[in-house]
């Protein structure tokens, strides 16, 4: 049975996302998934998010580290089952602030963490609402911000949206023959209409060449979600 490995608070949750070619990403793709696909494109997504009231196994606080920024990009895959599609993401590669948080993620679980230099900013002016997440690539700081109404709606099923945000599987690649399979458990989130938008990531040195010209275009969408309580469960090997 999985257990509880973390459990926190996801918050202000921005995605801006690309079509990507699915010959990039299927070289990335761990051992026993396949790409998931959108009305038959690929997507991956830049998302900058902040962690709080983080407690390692549900109960147990690790002194300044219960708040930080988070800046990733992902891919959705999906793997088979006896009892149906398991949905989740891949990571490409996790920013946070926080060095034990990636050395942990990285040395003990092989997520694809690193370490930046980072800071947030949110605004609210009148009716609007200024999210932005700022992180260090050398000399340069990068950001995604946008401005979104404050009045949002529910998810819709079969929407964009809920494509992007109900990936409930995590998967990590250890191996070329073993993947690791964990749980990411929250309920649906409310979703913020974005009205502006600006997004400058250094994607070629980030994340390689491969992936530059595909974010070198407008996303194809940008939304905010509200976020929610989160519980990560240890899962198993696949092999």
């Amino acid at each position: 049975m999985a257990t509880t490995f973390l459990t926190a608070e996801w918050r202000n949750l921005i995605f801006a996302n690309y079509i990507v070619d699915r010959q990039v990403l299927e070289p990335l793709l761990p051992y026993g998934t396949e790409l998931d696909e959108f009305n038959g494109v690929c997507y991956g997504s830049l998302v900058g998010f902040y962690f709080q009231r983080v407690k390692l196994f549900g109960h147990i606080s690790v002194p300044f580290h219960g708040e930080f920024e988070e800046f990733n990009l992902r891919f959705y895959v999906r793997r088979k089952t006896e009892t149906g599609w398991k949905r989740g993401v891949v990571f490409v590669k996790e920013i946070v602030p926080k060095l034990a948080i990636a050395l942990v993620a990285k040395n003990l679980y092989g997520e694809p963490y690193a370490t930046h230099p980072m800071r947030h900013r949110w605004e609210v002016d009148g009716l609007t609402q200024h999210i932005e997440y700022e992180w260090q690539v050398g000399a340069d700081w990068n950001h995604i911000q946008v401005s979104a109404d404050r009045l949002g709606h529910p998810l819709v099923a079969e929407s964009e949206e809920a494509f992007i945000t109900e990936h409930y599987w995590g998967y990590t690649r250890r191996r070329i023959d073993r993947t690791s399979e964990y749980e990411v458990v929250h309920p649906t989130w409310t979703i913020y209409p974005v009205t502006s938008y600006d997004v400058r990531c250094d994607v070629a040195t980030l994340y390689g060449k491969a992936f530059a010209p595909f974010f070198e275009q407008p996303p194809v969408s940008v939304f905010l979600a509200d976020g929610s309580a989160v519980t990560i469960k240890s899962g198993a090997a696949i092999r």
